[in-house]
């Protein structure tokens, strides 16, 4: 097949990469980077993104200095992986980049990585691919499809870790009637700018659960954005970030309903903790923004999101936008909440008047607090060192 070309999914004005849009779902796409402008603070999608943080990554600036490569621990049977170039049919099936970030990742990438779960294969032990940054003061830029065929199952789990600075774009492809779980866990070291943009396509009856887990890096930002492909569908995404200071994690989710009789139900939760001194070089702040259109074809629909913030310390800030966008009122239902707050007095009153020190009862309530989304992880290993983790991040608040 021949290279890709660059595509547009709507008018524009003489702005080359501004979209006159109709709804979020009509964004601008394409595959070529030079299609799009710089962002600005000024857009609606960066406003809350620290430009100076991002190392170049969104102005062209930023050229690859090294290569990385998903790595899996095994390969179970009805699996396989592959490397394959940038002309192979299957890329881009689950999407085309909708910003400048991802685009130049997609433009950048040396090889890509295609890993398939067989049609009808029952995978019972998780798959873990790992991703290894490329160093400090490195810049690399990847491409993962994650294709789980026709009434499969399967459990992936996407654990990115080291240095470095990373642009990436991930394709998830549920199959009609497939059952795909992805848990991805980034546990970065503390210098790592990493943004990502996930294109996830669920199949007519397929059953698709997504994991967002951000605990480490300087600058991380995930953009999910969920398309069915028939009616039937059924997305979970779940999301769990834990921001100490110095940290910027920014969630950014689109799931469009365009077919009939689907559902999704988003859940994201989120702690944080500043450098009390008050030093602006040491606030927490993470950004969640939920943004769920229902078209005119999407009749049948039902969906709920929900954001929690926790504030721990002073010096935190979190950003919390939930949006519903509906074209047709032949829906099951639609509904958001969000909030964000400090510890519950009621609480903390309550655990302490049973003989609680206040400290424990801290981190008893942090548990509590992240524990909806620790429980639908099906993996026991991945569950107990994500809640090690936690503890960790408490430990070093003095919690």
């Amino acid at each position: 097949m021949a290279e890709l070309t660059p595509t547009e999914s709507t008018p524009t004005d003489s702005t080359r990469g501004r979209e006159i849009v109709v709804n979020k779902g009509e964004m601008f796409t394409s595959f070529d980077v030079d299609a799009f402008e710089v962002p600005g603070s000024r857009e609606e999608a960066w406003r809350f993104t620290p430009f100076r943080r991002l190392r170049g990554l969104h102005d062209g600036s930023a050229p690859a200095t090294a290569t990385v490569d998903y790595v899996l621990d095994s390969v179970a049977a009805g699996v396989t992986s592959e490397l394959v170039e940038r002309g192979d049919a299957r890329l881009g099936e689950a999407g085309v980049p909708f910003d400048r970030i991802a685009a130049q990742a997609y433009s950048s990438f040396t090889t890509a990585r295609v890993v398939t779960i067989a049609k009808d294969a029952q995978v019972e032990d998780p798959i873990v691919v790992t991703l290894d940054g490329p160093g400090a003061g490195e810049v690399a830029y990847t491409h993962l499809q994650i294709r789980a065929e026709a009434f499969s199952k399967a459990v992936v789990v996407l654990d990115q870790r080291g240095s470095g600075t990373i642009g990436e774009n991930v394709e998830i492809i549920s199959g009609d009637g497939a059952h795909l779980t992805v848990v991805n866990v980034h546990d970065w070291a503390d210098d790592t700018v990493h943004v990502a943009a996930h294109h996830i396509s669920v199949g007519r009856d397929a059953n698709l659960r997504h994991f967002a887990i951000s605990l480490g890096g300087n600058l991380v930002r995930l953009s999910p954005h969920v398309q069915y492909q028939g009616p039937g569908g059924n997305a979970e995404l779940w999301g769990l970030y834990f921001a100490d200071a110095g940290q910027h994690l920014e969630q950014r989710l689109l799931v469009d309903h365009s077919a009939p009789h689907c559902r999704s139900h988003v859940t994201y939760k989120g702690a944080l903790q500043g450098d009390v001194s008050g030093d602006r070089r040491g606030e927490a702040h993470t950004v969640w923004i939920g943004d769920v259109l229902i078209r005119p074809s999407a009749e049948g629909t039902d969906t709920y999101e929900l954001n929690r913030n926790l504030v721990l310390t002073d010096n935190a800030r979190a950003d919390s936008v939930p949006n519903l966008e509906i074209e047709t009122g032949e829906i099951v239902g639609a509904g958001h909440a969000s909030a964000t707050g400090r510890f519950d007095d009621e609480q903390l009153f309550y655990l302490q008047s049973r003989g609680i020190p206040e400290d424990q009862a801290r981190r008893l309530v942090v548990r509590g607090f992240f524990s909806e989304v620790l429980a639908k992880i099906s993996v026991p290993e991945l569950r107990e060192r994500l809640e090690a983790a936690i503890e960790a991040e408490l430990e070093t608040a003095g919690a």
